[in-house]
């Protein structure tokens, strides 16, 4: 069995990181941290756990985490850089599902979090964890910095678009002029009491933010450069709020490169996905909906060109909670640990 702690039990992504590992059959919990909820019963805060999980919340100060093989962070940006050192000594494997080690530049996190890195040696090390695009890394990783929820939409929207370029293959969209139009659910905010995000704010209402700048958005690029060697990517990236609790739906546009006027778009989707298990390439006619994913740790997308002309437009969906965070990690873990990479994430999604 595999030894598990998480720091940080308390937020959406904790407690779903506690839904997806209780049912996990490789996982042992052995460690929660939560400094406002420490000797109080789990399952007494998530009555949702009661009778799966027998484990009271630890003091951070105090927890038992290097005696663990894997220890997740669910926490804000700044706290597992500054545990993550002395863990990877101890010979724990990290899976930070913050932002902590997902922006390879120390400079640009520091622009965009607003605070200095505090261990900026293992940035080189840290492996974006996007299985689809960095499988055989993440196998051999000790240290692993997860996706955020957008920044998984939209590259594995586009990867297949921008992997034939950098496989040597001819170029076949514009990448100076990528458009992604992303909508999320409330439960993105995480769980704290703000005003923006209350019931009264976001039912009935529909809204668009961070237009000027979103953290997201350097991660974005700096995925996209990754996966088509080309440099001179350039994005358009507008997210939005919806009202619903869970979900992400990212509309792309691309513009088809004259050259590529006759390629097979939706084939090409087909075979860069084939083997994937948790990326499900949709037929033509039938358009990806939020609640294709809901609670399961798949991605559905869909590619269209309407009316046949230049324009390409790839639809994606995916639950922001799962495949944009918890359930993404376990499937890290899994490759980590030498473990069948479906282990635990075999959910399928709820209806209605």
């Amino acid at each position: 069995m595999i030894k598990v702690g998480i720091v940080g039990g308390t937020g959406y992504t904790g407690v779903e990181l506690l839904r997806l590992l209780v049912q996990h059959p490789d996982v042992s919990l052995e460690v929660i941290t939560s400094r406002a909820e420490a000797g109080v019963d789990v399952a007494q805060i998530f009555p949702s756990l009661r009778g799966r999980l027998e484990l009271a919340f630890s003091e951070p100060s105090t927890a038992a985490l290097a005696a663990c093989d894997v220890v997740f962070f669910a926490t804000p940006h700044g706290v597992a850089m500054q545990q993550a050192t002395a863990l990877l000594a101890a010979g724990v494997k990290v899976i930070d599902l913050g932002a902590d080690f997902r922006l390879k530049d120390a400079h640009v996190f520091q622009t965009w979090y607003g605070m200095e890195h505090s261990a900026p040696a293992l940035l080189k090390e840290a492996v974006y964890g996007l299985p689809e695009i960095n499988r055989k890394q993440i196998i051999n990783a000790r240290l692993v910095g997860m996706p955020g929820c957008y920044p998984t939409a939209i590259q594995l929207g586009y990867a297949p678009l921008l992997a034939e370029e950098g496989q040597g293959r001819p170029a076949l969209i514009d990448t100076s002029a990528l458009i992604a139009d992303a909508k999320s659910g409330v439960s993105g905010a995480g769980r704290k009491a703000e005003v923006s995000i209350l019931l009264a704010e976001t039912a009935d209402n529909f809204k668009a933010y961070g237009v000027d700048g979103h953290r997201h958005h350097p991660e974005i690029v700096q995925g996209l450069q990754a996966i088509s060697g080309e440099k001179n990517i350039g994005l358009t990236f507008v997210p939005h709020l919806v009202p619903m609790i869970r979900g992400i739906h990212a509309t792309l546009y691309a513009r088809i490169l004259p050259s590529a006027r006759h390629h097979d778009f939706q084939g090409l989707f087909e075979k860069f996905y084939a083997d994937e298990p948790f990326v499900d390439v949709m037929p033509p006619g039938i358009h990806p909906e939020t609640r294709f994913v809901r609670g399961s740790n798949m991605v559905r997308l869909a590619v269209r060109r309407p009316g046949g002309g230049d324009m390409l437009v790839v639809l994606v969906v995916e639950d922001n909670l799962v495949k944009g965070a918890s359930g993404q990690a376990v499937q890290c873990m899994n490759l980590m640990c030498g473990l069948p990479e479906h282990a635990g994430l075999t959910h399928i999604a709820v209806l209605p």
